[in-house]
């Protein structure tokens, strides 16, 4: 008795519809939760003081750090030619005010080079002057 006689053999179809609707929800999740990134530049903001001025302290170096990486202590420009005569320069500067541990205040020009700001970091460690802080740019009123 066979009772599939007259009927034929359906072959199986894959439906395609449920498939691209799953893809298309998985790249409409993807397109919303990746994050797209900026690997080609680097742009930092100084920061800008909104405080009160320091009141003025006796034991204060100022160096000045030019775009240029030129160097000024208290207003007088520098010539450099290592992190050595950066030193001595500071410690003229400290013994013409009768300075034992002065507070170095570096204040660098926005396009100044990071290594312009570590040599002035590096001639006052060398010299043991430990009080280091840098100044800013009062912010503008909007």
């Amino acid at each position: 008795m066979n009772f599939k006689r007259g009927r034929g053999r359906e072959e199986p179809e894959i439906n395609f519809i449920p498939l691209i609707d799953l893809l298309l929800v998985i790249l409409i999740f993807l397109m919303v939760t990746t994050t797209y990134s900026k690997y080609a530049e680097l742009q930092i903001n100084l920061p800008e003081a909104t405080a009160e001025k320091a009141p003025d302290r006796p034991q204060l170096i100022n160096i000045g750090v030019d775009a240029n990486s030129k160097y000024a202590i208290n207003g007088t420009p520098i010539a450099f030619s290592g992190v050595e005569s950066l030193a001595n320069a500071l410690r003229e500067a400290a013994a013409a005010g009768n300075m034992k541990d002065p507070v170095i205040a570096i204040g660098a020009d926005a396009g100044a080079t990071h290594q312009a700001v570590i040599n002035v970091m590096e001639a006052s460690r060398t010299l043991g002057f430990t009080k280091i802080s840098f100044t800013t740019q009062a912010k503008a009123a909007n």
